[in-house]
């Protein structure tokens, strides 16, 4: 059967891992997909709700890594959709939470190209709640602030605004950064001993951790050997944290 003159493209989240935290729109949208444009942090069992013969193009993007070009990716969703195609792209945790899904929206709907956006769990809820960490908790915190660990601008954030507000932060990306991070939050007038929570591989069975405070965690980090990707959570909610659960290379420093 010819393929109908234009197709569409779909912005699915995949969740911060785990393929059990799929919406089920998200799996209806990737079984109805002709190619997915798959990001590197989505997990390979995700990709089993695609159909039969579906085609499968990786276009990963890593800090510290070589990265597909943000402008091929578009690109190369706008002509399959031009050539009538179905396509998922797919994205970990929620397109529209630093997962470029703006972007890509904005460029697809310059082409004049049907774009639909399919939400999904962000890891800045998704991984703390894995740990047992809820980013607001009315004894704690009143409120949760998402952060990434680079701007693209290559600006700082406005630290003492952001302990001030008193509200959990969950960073994004930044555990290369982490060394900055601790200094300008100490600077900033944070308490050296306010929790962090360090998290990798958030929601998989893979997933390691460390809690300890904003005075320990760069030690806390090198000691359990932790790195990308992994979230950092900061503010009284880390108390709740909960790793017996975890694998044996979990750690809590005090």
């Amino acid at each position: 059967m010819p393929l109908p003159q234009e197709g569409k493209v779909v912005l699915i989240g995949a969740g911060p891992g785990d393929a059990e935290l799929l919406t089920l729109k998200a799996v209806r949208a990737l079984a109805h997909a002709d190619v997915a444009l798959v990001d590197d942090l989505v997990d390979d069992a995700v990709l089993a709700w695609l159909k039969p013969g579906a085609r499968v193009v990786r276009v990963g993007k890593r800090g510290g890594c070589v990265s597909t070009p943000q402008r091929f990716i578009e690109a190369q969703m706008i002509a399959l959709a031009r050539d009538g195609f179905c396509v998922a792209r797919v994205k970990g945790g929620d397109p529209f939470v630093f997962g470029r899904g703006g972007e890509e929206r904005d460029a697809l709907l310059r082409a004049g190209v049907d774009v639909e956006v399919v939400p999904g769990v962000t890891a800045g809820t998704g991984v703390p709640a894995a740990l047992g960490i809820p980013v607001t908790h009315r004894d704690d915190a009143s409120g949760v602030t998402f952060i990434t660990g680079h701007r693209r601008d290559g600006a700082l954030h406005d630290w003492p605004a952001l302990v001030r507000s008193g509200t959990t932060l969950v960073v994004y990306m930044g555990v290369a950064a982490l060394d900055a991070i601790v200094r300008a939050l100490l600077d900033a007038g944070m308490d050296a001993s306010m929790p962090v929570a360090v998290i990798q591989d958030g929601t998989l069975p893979r997933m390691r951790a460390t809690v300890a405070t904003l005075a320990t965690v760069q030690a806390s980090v090198r000691a359990a050997g932790l790195g990308s990707p992994a979230l950092v959570v900061v503010g009284d909610v880390v108390r709740h944290a909960q790793l017996p659960a975890l694998a044996a290379t979990a750690r809590r420093v005090a």
